[in-house]
């Protein structure tokens, strides 16, 4: 699962100072959560055999379900199912051509409970089958902040309502919804083989898990298309889709390669997934397991409830990743193309071997979280990777919420909990370091050992440990003490003395978090005329000092030279050895910490000079890094940093980068650059034509309004956010509709993008109704993304509002609502 939610960076910039100010959760001083156990297995399952229809006008799916199962330890005479809101009409034993119908209870319409009428043997296969009627829409389910939804199957638009809107049918099974749409027991550490078979009008395509092996008529415009998996996998792992889909096909060896899109985006089918094969080879060596399945399969649908899920064989996309040929434009791996490397990571972890609970969804969404980066750093160099790699720690840094939360968590109030940071993130990232410590070779060598030890199965955390001491001959119990069953990660404070009569470089470390030090392996990297020397250590104690011995006064001391620790460093290193390590270090994020430490001292002549110079910096990322860390109302920073801005919005080859550089000269309201926004305006880009037409509102605001005007009816997620910033500065009630109507088309990563504009439209309004219409869809979002740390940054955008609305007819009603609103989200569970 790719969680739809990673918090942006510009969100949370914006609430730096919450960041700073809320204090975090020590150990011990969390509110008891209950244990959750590892289910027991009284059944288990072998075989699942589906043949459904769906009643699209009442939204219900029509089913029949074959389960083989057997006793797993003790013989039993009962079995316990999951079967979420159906009608169920009919359970049976069956034995070969023998029915025996069963008594069952179902009165909390949640668990089948079924009395086999004999005790069942230990390890005897025995088939139970079922009549029902799932009705997804009465059920009523909750989601959560990664999967928005828990109601399990979907009917898009089923009365073509919606002009334009393509009819669809998807199912999201994890965490445990599968059981929404048929009878089974929901619990990750099940394992069964699959068949299932969906009549459908014979005017849609279908997808589901493994292999096509029928397609046959079914009736006046109908038709059934059976799929079969013939190796095991997780129930939460079933999927289906429906729908008028275009196939684009291709292939990996001798596996067919599938991408399904709504036919008007079917040209760019390649372009959208063409790297697969080339991820499946890649994946396949790198693991030294084969990509285990039959054919592997990518969809994508409407009003998706998450980011992607692994369904085994059949990954199912959100409608971000289907893009026409000038959105291709704009598109970049990190919020993008990664989730396509992430879902099929999963096939292997997740998928080939599962968390046994969600307890230990570490070993799915870890995995999956670091595959991004492994991938971006085989295909586009170690810059791509690297930054990808800072992003996800800062992230997980960024909200104090998840520092005491450990990776492996027992304790927990609802599984869907667990899709947080802490899992992805800061797990991912955890991945990174133990690679670092082991070497590429043994860590690889300890993944295959994990992945062919457990085939088929299931694992976790302590498992994976073992395969990696195996690989090693380490032992590794320290590592998995710290980061795996505790949380939170070192907060250290750096400095550093030079002894020239014993030619001895010191570097004292101190930990000031609470509780433990950390066992923390670091490479120091010591430049001596110009020439780095890797001296690598051990740092155990809470304040450690280490004496290294060179030559001469070292240039730049680079502690943590390969940059892959998770924690907070405060480096008490001056600023000129920070320009040294951006011209000298070689990692992306050697020079993004020099341009950071620049951003705080732009009163420095050297600063700036370094700040200008990485808006050149040969990776486009770092050149968005600085220019978004220019202080551009220091009229020195504006004069040294404006001619390259200039050349930068005209000219940079990256589109992401000149758009950042428009929206810089935007803020230096500057007449002269109305004809370079003008120009840019007509960029094929989205990204660089929104920030044009904001910088045109900056410098020719009558210009910009009618320009929005023109351009309202877009649908593309940039544009609008410009257009809505057009009406935030220029508007009022009067765009109002427009604004909030769009926000709520918008799917929810969209919605996120177009929060700064709305908010600032809030300042503008003076109708209640409209005001408050607006406070509504923050709340809500505060609310329901609480468990990411949306409430903060999101109550600090209220307040915000609040600061600035500070004339109108309505102030002293429109301050009480956001106070009413802050006081809602703070109370919401």
């Amino acid at each position: 699962m790719k969680k739809i939610l990673t918090l942006s960076v510009g969100l949370l910039a914006a609430s730096a100072s919450w960041a700073q100010q809320t204090p975090r959760l020590t150990a011990g001083t969390e509110p008891q959560l209950p244990y959750r156990a590892t289910d027991t297995k009284i059944n288990a399952l072998v075989h699942t055999k589906l043949d459904v229809g769906f009643d699209y006008a009442k939204r219900y799916l029509n089913g029949k379900a074959w389960l083989t199962l057997k006793p797993y330890a003790y013989a039993t005479d009962s079995l316990r199912l999951d079967a979420k809101g159906m009608d169920i009409k009919t359970v049976v034993l069956v034995d070969g051509t023998k029915q025996t119908p069963l008594k069952y209870d179902y009165a909390d319409k949640a668990n089948l409970r079924i009395n086999l009428g004999r005790m069942m043997p230990v390890g005897a296969p025995y088939t139970v089958y079922i009549e029902y009627t799932a009705k997804p829409d009465e059920l009523g389910a909750k989601g959560s902040a990664a999967i928005t939804d828990a109601k399990g199957l979907y009917f898009i638009n089923p009365d073509s309502a919606v002009l334009g809107k393509p009819v669809q049918i998807w199912t999201q099974g994890e965490t445990e919804a599968s059981s929404v749409w048929f009878p089974t027991i929901d619990r990750p550490n099940q394992k069964t083989t699959s068949e299932i078979s969906l009549t459908v009008p014979s005017k849609y395509v279908t997808l589901s898990n493994g292999k096509l092996v029928s397609q046959t008529p079914a009736g006046a415009g109908l038709r059934t298309d059976t799929w079969k998996m013939e190796l095991p996998h997780a129930p939460y792992l079933f999927m289906l889709a429906v729908g008028d889909f275009k196939i684009y096909e291709d292939k990996w060896r001798d596996k067919p390669v599938t991408y399904y899109l709504e036919p008007k985006y079917s040209p760019f089918a390649k372009q959208i997934f063409g790297d697969t094969p080339e991820m499946l080879e890649f994946f396949s060596k790198r693991l030294g397991v084969d990509y285990p399945w039959n054919k592997y399969a990518q969809i994508v649908t409407r009003d998706y409830v998450s980011g992607a899920m692994e369904n085994t064989t059949a990954t199912l996309h959100g409608e971000f990743l289907q893009m026409n040929a000038r959105e291709l434009l704009d598109r970049e791996y990190a919020n993008n193309q990664s989730v396509i490397a992430h879902e099929l990571f999963h096939q292997w972890f997740g998928d080939y071997v599962t968390a046994e609970s969600w307890s230990n969804l570490t070993v799915n969404e870890s995995m999956a979280d670091m595959s991004e980066a492994l991938w971006a750093e085989h295909k586009y160099g170690k810059d791509a990777a690297d930054a990808h790699r800072l992003q996800y720690i800062r992230n997980y840094l960024n909200n104090p919420n998840n520092y005491s939360k450990d990776l492996v968590r027992f304790h927990y109030g609802d599984k869907e909990e667990m899709f947080d940071a802490v899992t992805y993130q800061k797990g991912g990232a955890i991945q990174d370091m133990l690679r670092t410590y082991l070497g590429d070779d043994v860590y690889f060598a300890g993944l295959n050992q994990y992945l062919k030890q457990n085939a088929l199965g299931n694992g976790e955390a302590h498992q994976m440990r073992l395969a990696m001491e195996a690989a090693s001959g380490r032992d590794l119990n320290w590592f998995y003490n710290q980061w795996y069953y505790n949380a939170g990660h070192p907060e250290v404070s750096i400095d550093y003395s030079w002894d020239a009569a014993k030619k001895m470089q010191s570097v004292t470390i101190k930990q000031t978090q609470e509780g433990p030090a950390f066992q923390l392996p670091l490479a120091i990297d010591l430049y001596v005329n110009g020439k780095p020397e890797r001296h690598m250590v051990m740092v155990r104690q809470a304040t450690e000092t280490f004496q290294l011995p060179a030559s001469a006064k070292p240039e730049l001391v680079n502690v943590d030279a390969t940059k892959l620790t998770v924690w907070l460093k405060k480096d008490n290193k001056p600023l000129s050895e920070y320009v040294y390590q951006y011209n000298r270090a070689p990692l992306f994020a050697d020079r993004r910490e020099a341009v950071m430490a620049a951003k705080d001292k732009q009163d420095d002549a050297a600063a700036r000079a370094l700040l200008v110079k990485a808006m050149g910096d040969k990776f486009y990322n770092l050149r968005s890094v600085a220019i978004e860390a220019l202080d551009l109302e220091k009229a020195p920073v504006a004069k040294a940093a404006a001619p390259a801005l200039r050349k930068i919005a005209a000219n940079d080859p990256q589109n992401s980068v000149r758009a950042d550089a428009l929206m810089a000269l935007a803020k230096l309201k500057d007449k002269k650059d109305e004809k370079l926004f003008a120009q840019q305006l007509k960029n094929e880009s989205y990204q660089v034509s929104g920030a044009a037409l904001s910088g045109l509102a900056a410098v020719a605001p009558a210009k910009a309004l009618a320009q929005a005007k023109a351009l309202e009816n877009t649908d593309n997620q940039s544009m609008l956010a410009a257009v809505i910033g057009v009406y935030a500065a220029q508007g009022g009630d009067a765009q109002w509709a427009f604004v909030r109507d769009k926000f709520d088309a918008a799917p929810m990563q969209g919605r996120f993008g177009l929060l700064e504009g709305l908010s600032s439209m809030l300042v503008r309004l003076d109708d209640p109704t409209n005001f408050a219409q607006g406070v509504d869809r923050i709340k809500a979002i505060a609310i329901q993304f609480k468990p990411q740390g949306a409430a903060e940054p999101l109550s600090g955008l209220l307040q915000s509002v609040k600061a600035r609305k500070t004339t109108g007819p309505n102030v002293q009603q429109a301050q009480q609502t956001i106070d009413k609103a802050i006081e809602e989200i703070q109370q919401a569970n």
